[in-house]
């Protein structure tokens, strides 16, 4: 049997023993692979989950369709638990915190300290490094927005790499010019954005600095037998706070003002993780934080319209302003081109 097809039959087994109701095998059809499996695929793969485990038993005799589950304690020791897992977990837990979502973050956390403290000594010291390092490598950039999808393979040999403090060499397509090539590179972490970021020191010699590297266009990764020192003082978290979204620039001092019309609506939103917000006696709002990202910051206040007014930086205001020309350029020729088509 492949190991595909053995992670599958245990992926199984474990759900058959952490549900009340059991699984079907249409529920063995659809939850098992990127597209349905053939009935005939299902029965086998319970059946081989029978072999490894006679206790099986029907949870709905005489029913339709059947289930099947097996009984707490069946699987045991095969349900093991990784630091990739408790990262993901833990990744989860901050991308709820930064949508505001604080039912969800308490009832995850308690998730995860409960699945910690069920874990047996040796399999927390064996955990406990990677996961640190993992945890500490997943970073959140401050834009939501749709989520490019990333390659699997590449992200776990990028995890791999971190954990080990492996040198890399990414093979890559870069954005602007659609060309291949390729970087060694020192990676340190991820940040998750409107694009999904590795963020690692280039060892090529124009940069030597760190640098973003979009996930979807490193196109497979290869590591080197050379390690490296992860330079001190370095946080990821830090690191993705210097910038407003994913563009990374030097941080300025910035200062919006929300009219009294919006302010309410202003002071329910997270611009920046260290903004200070000071409600004013006319009612309007002042937003004070300290990042760069100048760009993204234009963009996201076009969406507010007149009702915010730029007090700091003076070249926010200017960025602003070209951005407006060019919308009333883009629709100044779509006017001509509507004329022109009559």
């Amino acid at each position: 049997m492949r190991y595909e097809k053995s992670e599958t039959v245990l992926r199984i087994a474990l759900d058959m023993q952490a549900t009340a109701l059991g699984l079907s095998l249409e529920d063995i059809q659809r939850g098992y692979a990127d597209r349905p499996l053939s009935r005939r695929t299902a029965e086998r793969l319970r059946d081989a989950v029978e072999r490894l485990f006679p206790e099986i038993e029907q949870s709905n005799p005489g029913e339709v369709p059947k289930r099947w589950r097996l009984p707490g304690g069946a699987v045991g020791g095969l349900a093991k638990v990784t630091a990739d897992e408790l990262a993901d977990l833990a990744t989860a837990i901050s991308v709820l915190r930064r949508e505001n979502m604080r039912g969800q973050v308490r009832n995850l956390e308690r998730v995860l300290s409960k699945i910690q403290a069920l874990l047996k000594k040796p399999a927390k010291a064996r955990i406990a490094p990677d996961l640190e390092a993992l945890t500490e490598a997943e970073g959140l950039a401050m834009r939501a927005g749709p989520r490019p999808a990333i390659n699997l393979d590449v992200l776990s040999q990028l995890r791999e790499a971190i954990i080990t403090q492996r040198k890399v060499r990414l093979h890559y397509t870069y954005r602007g010019s659609r060309k291949r090539g390729y970087q060694i590179v020192q990676p340190y972490g991820f940040l998750y954005g409107t694009r999904h970021y590795l963020v690692a020191w280039s060892e090529v010699d124009r940069a030597r600095d760190f640098r973003k590297f979009a996930l979807s266009n490193i196109e497979r990764v290869e590591l080197l037998a050379q390690t490296f020192s992860r330079k001190r003082g370095f946080s990821i978290q830090q690191y993705a706070e210097g910038s407003f979204g994913v563009f990374h620039e030097d941080p300025v001092d910035v200062v919006w003002k929300f009219s009294p019309r919006v302010a309410s609506d202003a002071a329910e939103f997270l611009f920046h993780p260290n903004q200070v917000m000071e409600p004013q006696p006319d009612g309007s709002l002042i937003v004070r934080f300290r990042a760069g990202g100048l760009l993204e910051m234009s963009w996201h206040l076009f969406t507010w319209g007149d009702e915010v007014e730029i007090v700091k930086p003076k070249r926010l205001i200017s960025l602003l302003k070209e951005q407006c020309r060019g919308q009333l350029r883009n629709r100044g020729r779509d006017g001509q081109r509507a004329k022109g088509n009559r």
